[in-house]
């Protein structure tokens, strides 16, 4: 394209997006590099999730702890992978291990006789895939563009995830019933191959169109550097943190409790029909999340204060589950988890990022893996014990753990309330100026 006499399409993309004529390849490459990746996640989180309603409330906990565990080895290795593997082998080389992987899985469940000893490992295996496809690409980008341009385009890129986690749970929703729930896991693995060539290109535009030669992400800043337990220490010694890490860790315990339930609602049907109805459900959330995301989060915040924001959902949890505790239906059910799964997206997890901002830079890079990865992943695994003691262990119905859910969300309600005074005593400008995270889902 010629620089000096750009085109309508460069005339369009500059004025909406400030889009320069010469970085129009990398940017609509990266959105379609990101879109391709969500919707991957997304074809295999229903298939996955599916697999749970064939098992024990005990067995899924176990799978939850195992989970954790094994989160924390391969951050490490991925740490250890990152200063030792030169990261244009690196991004290509992660997807196309998970790639090959979902394809070994595919004939694995063919191959071998016993089906839920495989389903159990896909199940934690795609756990362990949603903790990085997010987390690499955007490394990626900070590798690909500098900082200016990461401030101009990274809004616009952010949207191909968004989109992608719109399309991605209408493939399972739609052909689920017409085709076998494996062959979907060979559709993510034709998605995640075809990844890797406009990684490879990225990585030549890098050089030729953006010139960005000298650019280079900070990784470093990804790992806990010196002592590796100082962000173990930062944590427990500072007030503000600990309430953060209190906040996540009632979240996490919220969102197991609702997750079981679905489990055990959903064990009546079939897994191909199971695979439709969460692929709808994800379909559902994601475009709520887009909504609320663009037009009403930042609003909520300005209008509300952070006190508000991190009240709003928990109170809403709290009602809804008192609901369910009256009316324990697959339908009621469902409407919650939407409902929950959307505000904690578009309103909850933005707010949540937002709370670091009155932080220094140093707590930030030290201490936020520790809550990110430690509490969340351990708040899973100790809430999944939780539930299938309740359940298993003394019988409760899902009237009864609805019910001991409301009270939880209570507490929940009531330390988001005390975290958002702190974040106002210590934030040292509003938090309607601090800058909003693109809402996109957790995994």
């Amino acid at each position: 394209m010629n620089t000096n006499n750009p085109g309508l399409l460069a005339r369009m993309m500059k004025s909406a997006s400030r889009i320069e004529p010469g970085e129009i390849k990398s940017v609509l490459l990266s959105f379609l590099l990101v879109f391709i990746l969500m919707a991957a996640y997304y074809i295999l989180r229903p298939v996955r999730d599916a697999m749970a309603s064939d098992w024990t409330d005990t067995e899924v906990s176990l799978l939850w702890n195992l989970n954790f565990f094994i989160s924390i080895v391969v951050v490490a290795f991925y740490g250890l992978a990152i200063s030792k593997v030169r990261f244009r082998i690196l991004v290509p080389g992660m997807y196309a291990f998970f790639a090959i992987s979902f394809v070994a899985f595919y004939f694995g469940v063919g191959l071998l006789e016993n089906r839920t000893l495989i389903d159990k490992t896909f199940y934690v295996w795609v756990s362990i895939f949603s903790l990085f496809h997010i987390s690499v690409f955007w490394s990626f980008m900070s590798d690909l563009f500098n900082k200016e341009q990461a401030g101009r385009l990274f809004a616009f890129i952010a949207v191909g995830a968004s989109a992608g986690a719109l399309i991605g749970p209408l493939v399972p929703t739609l052909l689920a019933g017409a085709i076998s729930t494996d062959t979907l896991l060979l559709i993510a693995s034709v998605a995640l191959i075809t990844i890797i060539p406009i990684v490879l290109w990225l990585e030549r535009l890098k050089m030729i169109d953006l010139h960005n030669e000298d650019v280079h992400a900070d990784l470093s800043a990804a790992r806990i550097g010196g002592n590796p337990f100082a962000g173990f220490k930062m944590f427990f010694s500072n007030p503000y943190l600990l309430a953060i890490g209190a906040f996540i860790l009632l979240y996490t315990s919220i969102g197991s409790f609702a997750y079981f339930e679905q489990k055990n609602l959903l064990a009546e049907f079939d897994r191909e029909t199971r695979t439709q109805i969460l692929g709808g459900v994800d379909f559902t959330v994601n475009c709520l999340t887009f909504a609320i995301g663009m037009f009403a989060t930042g609003r909520i915040v300005k209008r509300f204060g952070m006190t508000a924001t991190l009240v709003m959902v928990p109170v809403f949890v709290a009602a809804g589950l008192l609901i369910l505790a009256f009316a324990p239906i697959l339908t009621v059910l469902l409407a919650f988890q939407v409902g929950r799964r959307a505000g904690n997206y578009a309103i909850t997890r933005p707010a949540r990022e937002m709370l670091f901002t009155a932080v220094d830079r140093e707590t930030r890079f030290k201490a936020k893996p520790v809550i990110d990865i430690v509490v969340y992943r351990g708040g899973d695994a100790l809430s999944s014990l939780a539930f299938a003691g309740l359940t298993d262990g003394l019988g409760f119905g899902l009237a009864a753990v609805a019910v001991v859910g409301s009270v939880i969300a209570g507490v929940w309600a009531w330390t988001g309330r005390m975290l958002g005074r702190m974040f106002d005593r210590q934030n040292p400008q509003p938090a309607a100026d601090a800058e909003p995270v693109s809402p996109l889902p957790r995994p």
